[in-house]
């Protein structure tokens, strides 16, 4: 289990107060909902003049599509976020005799300045497109705030054991500093997750919604338990996000007239690690992003140069066919490091990839689908239609979260005493 500040389950009374203030998150999103349905076209004329525009090559009619459109989606969520502060502190306010609760204030504010830092960057990163060395190190630095918190907060750090390790290790352990680090990777990976898996029409936004409501029914599951203001903080958070995402999806979704940026993928993963680290459900929140990790994982050696890695690794569109094919990598064998060879005999062996090796004129070099699980999956199912290619991807991603509460509820028991 994680860290927690477990408490009593509450009473009719709070249920009913949480209840209003959810309801009041549920319109203030309804209506960022609409705003950004509206403003979204309007802004076009302005990225495209601002040169943030592109054209998108997987289309037999090659037209400009406005970039970065997360920015807008993180704005609108930043100021429902912003009106919606002073609602969830209403009784305190209101009440003489109420004790305020200044160090829930702080957590909230401080995962703002997480997801509002990260927004920045994002954006920034899309418009001066930074390497992806700045990449790893920028969520780290914006997820400092989060940490600082949770230190002056909570500061546990002990973690228990799962059962079959007990006898050996005991039913918890005190980790110290390596529990932030953990929570500080969570946000670079979070964030970069979703980053490298893209390059189709509706996948970033797709993902991260699906990814959300599963957060959202698992916050609502839980909300009866022995955590229910971590739940109900992170229901705070994720109703407005689903709004925003929905809005951002409906004209990113194939053919897209508007593309996410760098800036979405960033805010996306903070508000998930936000509510992940401070809601107490990290390894619950790594079990819905179990297609990102398998993305990760197979993307690795072409993220760390064990073999070349191409700028781009997007799957090829045939304009003949209007359908997409694996994108392929060439490279000499000689560019291929020893652990970059075995690595590739390994993936081969499993068929993770298609390896075509002596090609060329003097044999000389090597060609293999580029790593990615878009690739891995148009490798078993051969070229088909970008709209079908991210359904398939969503129904992974819906699947796989399926999987998660399965993991989560029936065989946590295995595990833990829950």
């Amino acid at each position: 289990m994680d860290p927690s500040n477990s408490t009593q389950p509450p009473g009719r009374s709070a249920l009913l107060d949480s209840t209003g203030v959810l309801l009041v998150n549920v319109i203030f999103s309804a209506l960022g909902t609409l705003l950004l349905l509206i403003i979204i076209p309007g802004f076009k004329e302005a990225f495209v003049k601002a040169k943030l525009a592109g054209i998108d090559m997987s289309k037999k009619t090659k037209y400009e599509v406005p970039e970065a459109q997360g920015v807008i989606c993180g704005a609108v969520y930043l100021v429902i976020m912003f009106m919606f502060i002073p609602l969830p502190f209403y009784n305190e306010f209101s009440s003489t005799r109420i004790a305020f609760p200044h160090n829930e204030l702080i957590e909230y504010l401080a995962a703002l300045l997480s997801v509002c830092c990260m927004i920045f960057l994002g954006f920034a990163d899309d418009v001066l497109n930074l390497k992806w060395r700045h990449k790893l190190w920028i969520p780290t630095i914006a997820s400092l705030p989060l940490l600082m918190v949770y230190f002056v907060n909570f500061n546990s750090t002990v973690i228990i054991v799962p059962k079959p390790f007990r006898q050996w290790i005991g039913a918890d352990v005190d980790i110290g500093l390596l529990y932030y680090i953990y929570m500080s990777m969570l946000a670079v990976f979070c964030t970069n997750a979703i980053n490298i898996l893209a390059g189709i029409n509706g996948i970033e936004a797709g993902q991260s919604l699906v990814i959300a409501l599963s957060i959202v029914t698992f916050n609502v599951i839980e909300l009866n338990g022995d955590c229910h203001d971590a739940h109900l903080f992170s229901l705070y958070f994720m109703i407005p996000y689903v709004a925003v995402t929905f809005a951002l999806l409906f004209y990113n979704w194939y053919p897209s007239r508007a593309f996410v940026g760098d800036t979405f993928c960033y805010f996306s993963g903070m508000t998930f690690a936000v509510v992940g680290i401070l809601g107490h459900f990290s390894k619950t929140l790594l079990l819905f992003f179990v297609p990102q990790i398998f993305n990760f994982l197979l993307s690795v050696p072409q993220l760390f140069h064990f073999i070349p890695c191409p700028r781009h690794r997007l799957p090829q569109y045939d304009a003949k066919t209007d359908k997409m094919n694996m994108s392929i990598a060439t490279f000499k064998k000689t560019d291929v490091k020893f652990l970059g060879r075995i690595i590739l005999k390994v993936f081969s062996l499993f068929g993770l990839v298609r390896m075509k090796e002596n090609q060329g004129e003097d044999g000389m070099y090597v060609e293999v689908n580029n790593l990615t699980i878009i690739n891995f999956v148009l490798k078993w199912t051969g070229p088909m239609h970008e709209r079908t290619l991210t359904m398939i991807l969503l129904a992974m991603q819906i699947f796989c979260s399926i999987l998660a509460f399965t993991i989560r509820y029936p065989l946590a028991n295995c595990f833990y005493d829950v």
